[in-house]
């Protein structure tokens, strides 16, 4: 990799993270086409990836905060005063999100005089979140370019992310992963032609299996956090529906979360218990290892009461790349890639009945499973390629570190 390469600087929240392996994919894109990158990872994380060492903010710095507040203020006022007047002037969705953005001024004030010292062409943060809250102040504090991303979870979880859109009206351009993002990002404002939806992708495709010939049992995966965004108790019931209907089936729930025990133990009071298996956690490799197991992938999203959603789960074109079934609710983004009797099924969550006629119709009927799976294979080799949307990001990343 050239070292004469503009060097755009990456800050994460947590990096690498086991469950984020599509910012992964993104990074490997990114080095193959030759960019100088650093990392930075303002929660946990750090080490090393590839080869790239993995800055990690350690929190003992923020005892430094009594003298670095300051000596920042001195230099630039005028940003201490904006940023008193936000703290003064509105109320924070909640606490996480507060300490998240909290944790993203800390960075900026810490790592300045660093940023100031080895200028990079561009910072780009990878959530709008404590990501963009550093990098929006290292360009208050010293006019740093910047680009930012603002997924599902910022933008909506209690009403989306604090200073979303004091942060983002300065970025040189928005990444956001589905269609249903940039629609967001629009009504709150925002400049429609700096906001770009560039999905995230696999750096290189499975193999895609065979339609497995007698699908009785059939087999049923999920993979989600333990949360109620993912409508585990409806998929719970649909299972119940399904052994009511007499429809053999084997399903397993790959994921963990604070829902766990109250799942397991609907699942008993439904009486699936023995046809479900919760598996908790596993590494990325082992997720592959269940698609691989799996007919039908099943997604149950549902808009959680604190309005966090889902954008469209990374697993559903992973699933639909190696040769899996999808099933999902039409709830946010999914239905970006699964279009209805063209690339998969949709059901609505509360609909139970939906769900058994449709996968009764994927465990008997082969010529419509074929042709959903070719589709579906076909919608990720068009639009879920990591190293062609790579480009697509570092197009925008040479835009704006141009002249």
């Amino acid at each position: 990799m050239s070292t004469a390469a503009p060097v755009i600087a990456y800050l994460f929240t947590t990096f690498p993270k086991p469950t984020e392996t599509f910012l992964q994919r993104e990074i490997i894109a990114m080095r193959a086409h030759g960019v100088n990158l650093r990392l930075y990872s303002l929660w946990g994380g750090g080490g090393t990836f590839r080869g790239l060492p993995v800055v990690r903010f350690n929190k003992w710095r923020l005892l430094t905060l009594v003298w670095m507040i300051p000596f920042e203020a001195w230099r630039r006022p005028e940003v201490l005063k904006q940023v008193v007047h936000g703290l003064w002037s509105r109320r924070a969705p909640s606490w996480i999100n507060f300490w998240e953005n909290m944790l993203g001024a800390g960075f900026a004030c810490l790592f300045a005089g660093a940023f100031r010292r080895d200028r990079p062409a561009l910072i780009h943060a990878a959530w709008g979140g404590a990501p963009a809250t550093a990098a929006w102040l290292l360009w208050r504090l010293d006019g740093h370019r910047f680009s930012a991303a603002a997924h599902a979870y910022d933008l909506y979880e209690h009403g989306g992310d604090w200073w979303l859109n004091d942060k983002l009206q300065h970025a040189a351009f928005i990444h956001t992963s589905t269609e249903m993002g940039r629609r967001a990002l629009i009504e709150r404002g925002l400049e429609a032609g700096k906001i770009f939806c560039i999905r995230r992708g696999l750096d290189r495709l499975p193999a895609f299996k065979a339609l497995r010939a007698s699908r009785t049992p059939l087999h049923l995966v999920c993979v989600a956090r333990l949360v109620e965004k993912k409508g585990l108790d409806h998929q719970l019931r649909i299972y119940a529906a399904l052994r009511a209907a007499g429809v053999p089936f084997e399903a397993r729930i790959v994921g963990e979360g604070p829902l766990q025990p109250e799942l397991e133990k609907l699942a008993g009071r439904l009486g699936v218990a023995a046809q479900v298996t919760f598996t908790g956690h596993l590494p990325h490799h082992e997720v592959w290892t269940q698609l691989a197991w799996a007919d039908v992938l099943l997604h149950t999203g549902v808009i959680a009461p604190s309005g966090d959603r889902d954008g469209l789960p990374n697993v559903i074109p992973e699933a639909m790349s190696v040769g899996v079934l999808v099933v999902t609710s039409p709830t946010a983004a999914t239905t970006e890639a699964i279009a209805h009797g063209v690339t998969g099924l949709v059901a609505a969550v509360d609909a139970a009945e939906e769900w058994v006629g449709a996968l009764r119709r994927l465990a008997g009927d082969d010529a419509l499973a074929e042709q959903l799976r070719r589709e579906a294979r076909g919608w990720v080799e068009e639009h879920f390629n990591a190293h062609r949307n790579a480009e697509r990001v570092l197009a925008q990343f040479r835009r704006a570190t141009g002249p």
